[in-house]
This record gives C-alpha cells, sequence and structure tokens, in this order.
C-alpha cells in the first residue's frame, strides 16, 4: 500500500516537471528559441519570418574590407563588389531556428539552457568570389612580403661557392582569409590586421661544413645520359646544383635539368617520305638517278621522367661515395612507331640508318664553310647500286670555280694555299667516317700530308680522308646486297655535319679501335719570309705548325660471329712548319 502511494508520487513529480517543458516548446515550435544572435542582432523567439525581416534591415554590405599593414600601418581596402559579397540571410536564419532541434535531446537542452544564460551568437552565412579573393591576397602578399634567398652550393674554378641564403617574410594567407570570414560573418567593419610570418632558409654553420664536403667530392666529375647520337653532360657545376644543401635533392633543379634533358632528346613520331627522281633520258634500269626527298621513319621519343630522376640521383649519389670521374646513363624512354615507315613509301629496299659520320668544323673561314655545304649538298640523296664501289671524286664531280666552289685553304705540293673548293676535304673525311661505321670495305683511302685540327676536333688522329682529284681519290663498295642512299646534312651555325647511310641492315658490326700514335715529331721552327707587298712591320701567318706522327687504327666487321673484312689504316703525318710573310714594304 505504502509503495503504491509512492509510485503515485513519482509519476505527479514527473508530470509537474514535464508541464514546462512542453509549454516551452509548445510555445517556441515555430520560433527561434531565445538568446539567438546572429551578428550581435537577437533574434530569439522570432518566427523565420520576423527574423528574415530584422536581419534584412540591420544587414548592410559594406563598400570595403580595410586591412592593415602591421610595419607600415597603411590600409589596404578591397571592394567589395569586386569579390562579389552575398549575404545569405536566408540560410543563416535557417541556421539559427536549427539550434536546440538537432534531435540529440541531452545535447538540444544544453543548447537551449546556454541560450537563456549566456547568449548564442552565430555569423551571417557569406559567399564570396574566392578566386578573385585569393588573387587579392596574393597581390597583397607581393606587396608586403620580402623574397628570401635560397641556399646554394656552386663549383667554380674548381672552388666550391656556398650562398647560406637570406631570410624573408610572408603573409599569412591562411589567417588572412579566415579573419576576412570573421569580420564579414560577423558584420565587424574595423581594418583586419595582415599577420607576418619570418621565412628563413638560410643555413647553419654545420650545414654549410657538410654541403661543402658533398661538393668537393663532385669537382671534376659528370653525368653523360646519351641516346642514340645525342649525348647531355651534366658537369660537376651543374651536379653540385642538384644537391639540397639542407640534405638529400634539390628537386626543382632537378626538373629543370630533366626538362632541358627531354628538349634535347623528346621528337614526335616522324613518317617517312620518299621522292626518287629517275635520270632525263636515261637508257639505263629505273634505279638511275636521285632521291629528291627523303626523310626516314622515325620512332617518337619520350622520357620516363621518374627513371630518369631516379638514375641522375642513384649516380651523384655514387659519384660522391665514390672515385668514378664519370657514369654514363642510358635515357630510360619510350618509343611510339610512326604511321608510315621507311620500308612503305620506297622499293629500293631502303630500310634504316646502317651507318653514321660526324665532324666538326669550327674555326673555319666563310669559303671554306660555303665549299663544305656545297659539297655535301651535292652528295646528297645519291644512291648507290647493290655491287657498285661509290667514288667519292666521280659522284662529285669537278671542283672548280666553274662548278660554283670558292677558293679556301688546300694542301698542294707540301704547301697550304689558297685553292678553288678547300673544305672539301672535310665533306671526305665525314662520309669516310660513316662508310667505316656502316662496316663496308674500304676500296681507297689517303691521309693528308699533315695533321689537320679539323679532324681531330671530335676524334683522334687517324680517321680522315683527302681527296684530290682526279689522283686522289675516297671509295668504299656496297656489299650489302641492297641500294645504300646517302644523306647529308649540315649546320652552319655550329659548324658541323654528318652523312647519314641509310639501306638494309645484314646484322653485320662494325669494330673501330682507338688510333695508335706512334714517332711523333715536333714541328719544325717558324720560318719568315720578307714580303715587300705588305706594309713594314706586318706579319701574316700563312701555314700553321703541326707536329709529325705516325698513326693507325683497325678495322674490323664481323658477321654472324664471322670476320668478313678486316684492315688497319696507317697515316704517316709529316712534321708541318708555321709560315710568315713579314711586310718590308712602305707604309
Amino acid at each position: 500500500m505504502r509503495k503504491k502511494k509512492l509510485n503515485k508520487q513519482l509519476v505527479r513529480l514527473a508530470f509537474l516537471a514535464f508541464v514546462p517543458f512542453a509549454i516551452f516548446y509548445t510555445l517556441y515550435i515555430d520560433r527561434i528559441y531565445p538568446g539567438i544572435q546572429v551578428a550581435g542582432i537577437d533574434i530569439g523567439g522570432k518566427t523565420i519570418t520576423e527574423a528574415s525581416q530584422i536581419l534584412s534591415q540591420k544587414i548592410s554590405v559594406p563598400e570595403n574590407l580595410e586591412l592593415t599593414s602591421p610595419s607600415t600601418n597603411e590600409v589596404i581596402k578591397i571592394p567589395v563588389n569586386s569579390i562579389s559579397l552575398n549575404y545569405q540571410i536566408k540560410d543563416t536564419i535557417d541556421k539559427a531556428y536549427q539550434v536546440g532541434r538537432s534531435g540529440n535531446i541531452l545535447f538540444d537542452i544544453d543548447q537551449i539552457a546556454k541560450g537563456l544564460n549566456k547568449k548564442i551568437n552565430l555569423g551571417v552565412d557569406v559567399k564570396v568570389d574566392e578566386e578573385t579573393l585569393k588573387k587579392d591576397i596574393s597581390t597583397i602578399a607581393t606587396k608586403l612580403s620580402t623574397n628570401p634567398i635560397n641556399p646554394s652550393v656552386s663549383i667554380q674554378n674548381k672552388s666550391i661557392v656556398v650562398d647560406k641564403g637570406k631570410p624573408g617574410t610572408d603573409i599569412d594567407s591562411q589567417k588572412l582569409r579566415v579573419d576576412i570570414g570573421q569580420h564579414l560573418s560577423f558584420l565587424d567593419t574595423s581594418p583586419i590586421p595582415i599577420s607576418i610570418v619570418p621565412i628563413d632558409p638560410t643555413l647553419s654553420d654545420s650545414q654549410v661544413k657538410d654541403i661543402t664536403q658533398k661538393a668537393q667530392k663532385l669537382i671534376g666529375k659528370k653525368i653523360t645520359v646519351n641516346f642514340e647520337d645525342q649525348t647531355v653532360t651534366l658537369d660537376d657545376n651543374t651536379l653540385a646544383s642538384l644537391l639540397n644543401p639542407k640534405g638529400g635533392i634539390n628537386d626543382e633543379k632537378l626538373t629543370e635539368e630533366i626538362n632541358s634533358i627531354s628538349k634535347t632528346i623528346e621528337r614526335d613520331p616522324q613518317n617517312a617520305s620518299f621522292q626518287f627522281v629517275p635520270e632525263v633520258n636515261s637508257a639505263g634500269p629505273a634505279t638511275n638517278g636521285k632521291v629528291k626527298e627523303f626523310a626516314p621513319g622515325k620512332d617518337g621519343i619520350k622520357i620516363v621522367v621518374s627513371q630518369l630522376s631516379q638514375k641522375i640521383i642513384d649516380s651523384l649519389n655514387s659519384l660522391i661515395d665514390s672515385d668514378s670521374k664519370e657514369i654514363a646513363i642510358a635515357a630510360p624512354v619510350t618509343k611510339t612507331e610512326p604511321k608510315v615507315k621507311t620500308s612503305d613509301v620506297n622499293n629500293l629496299g631502303i630500310k634504316e640508318l646502317i651507318g653514321r659520320g660526324t665532324s666538326l668544323f669550327a674555326g673555319s673561314i666563310p669559303s671554306r664553310v660555303y665549299n663544305i655545304n656545297l659539297a655535301a649538298s651535292r652528295l646528297n640523296g645519291i644512291l648507290i647500286a647493290p655491287g657498285d664501289t661509290f667514288s667519292f671524286n666521280d659522284a662529285l664531280g669537278d671542283i672548280s670555280v666553274y662548278s660554283g666552289y670558292q677558293q679556301a685553304y688546300i694542301i698542294q705540293d707540301g704547301k697550304t694555299i689558297m685553292g678553288d673548293g678547300g673544305g672539301v676535304c672535310q665533306v671526305s673525311t665525314t662520309l669516310f667516317r660513316a662508310a667505316l661505321n656502316a662496316g663496308l670495305p674500304i676500296v681507297e683511302r689517303n691521309a693528308h700530308a699533315y695533321r689537320v685540327h679539323y679532324y681531330e676536333e671530335d676524334l683522334g688522329p687517324g680517321y680522315d680522308a683527302t681527296i684530290y682529284s682526279p689522283t686522289t681519290d675516297f671509295k668504299f663498295k656496297n656489299d650489302t646486297g641492297n641500294y645504300i642512299l646517302i644523306q647529308s646534312h649540315t649546320n652552319t651555325s655550329n659548324l658541323s655535319m654528318d652523312f647519314e647511310l641509310y639501306g638494309t641492315s645484314d646484322k653485320r658490326v662494325s669494330s673501330i679501335s682507338k688510333s695508335v700514335i706512334t714517332s711523333v715529331k715536333p714541328a719544325p721552327a717558324p720560318l719568315y719570309t720578307p714580303d715587300p707587298t705588305l706594309p713594314k712591320g706586318v706579319v701574316k701567318q700563312i701555314d700553321f705548325a703541326a707536329s709529325g706522327a705516325n698513326v693507325y687504327f683497325n678495322y674490323k666487321v664481323e658477321k654472324d660471329g664471322q670476320v668478313i673484312y678486316e684492315k688497319t689504316f696507317y697515316s704517316n703525318y709529316q712534321p708541318w712548319q708555321a709560315k710568315f710573310l713579314v711586310g718590308t714594304g712602305g707604309a
């Protein structure tokens, strides 16, 4: 009986406690709970419509955002119309109405209690053009920041130079964006302070010591990146720049070098083109004539950046940790075949590159450059039939002023003199090298009387071939069983040339040894000859000194593991005297 009475009392108390809450919830069923504010504007107890009217009346869009620089106290203004400022009143009121209505009873009671006791102040939902505001903040950063100088290391004249760097400053862009949002959301029109943060990339003394020690191990060392006939060299100064002075690799510099290498090596696929022009009124077969237009099909080449980056990093670390002076890297690439291949565009069996020769002629006088270009162009496009022996003199024809050549230095009768077609030997020398690389039998080759520096710019001595029509020729035989096409390329800007021989590879492999130099003889003393045709006191050099030497190299061609051709080439270079004319005439 007593228990029943107690239960009734508990129910009565619970009912009495529930009644106020029920009344409260009923009163605010369509109203915002009390104590809720938006940017300090009280909208507690208001319906959504009433709250919307209040906020619409009291919220006005400012003309500018004002920001202040702590260093100069300068006021920087951003027009709000430029950032498309828009107050989202409806969304703001919906948010205010949801306070205390999350569905979590205990949390909601806590929120309602906070509103009754302390007030809950919400910000206005704001929309701006974020991209434009980001640009404005970036412009402010450019104006107020001071750029730091990052540390660097370089190798100059075999000495290590370390720049410790210099501190700088930047604005705290992220904080500034948050502060702008806060000011706009709470209708705060006071100036917004811009926070400046220091940037200090400078090296400590211990870091300077560490990077100096690493860079010292790179002095005189290099990495070469090779693909086909192209080589890109990273010298010691470049390698030092790849080191991050604070440890590891300078990723930005590595990316720069990879991009530079890619520009040198990469290419788009090249479709083949071929245009054969038969000889006019020729009674011979249709293959008599010349190729007017030829472009071999070439694969498109793309550097595999991640692999090359890792190869360079590994090679760099290896150079630091070892006594190696050079590491060669084969460029990792992906290839894309052309749509039209060489074999698709001709019926002469010319499918691929079988040999290539190069040479340099920097320092040549203009008339020599002219003659080289002319002679090379006249050999371009010549076809050599299977079994035929190519004669340089027969293919080139007359070399004189009558056939368009100019006077340049030639070797004749033991002297260096001005003569028609000087420089043509640069062309025969380059074609000789192409024939060697193609593994073709050399029928006739003659060395120059003395060592000519042009032919030793990219190779050692002994790889030259002189011609002097009609007595001295350069000849090789086409024993490949297919036609060979000669292609020449002369670069008059960097003064280089190459010959490419195209045909069908029969898998022969050519090997050319390094030249061996014996019996070196010094050049005689200079000879000075009086010349009354020159003004007194004028000295003119007409010949250049060269030491004499006996030189040879070995040439071997193999096919299917068998030697099919072998020869040793000898060159007996005379010591050459520098000669000067000394003016004795009148002034």
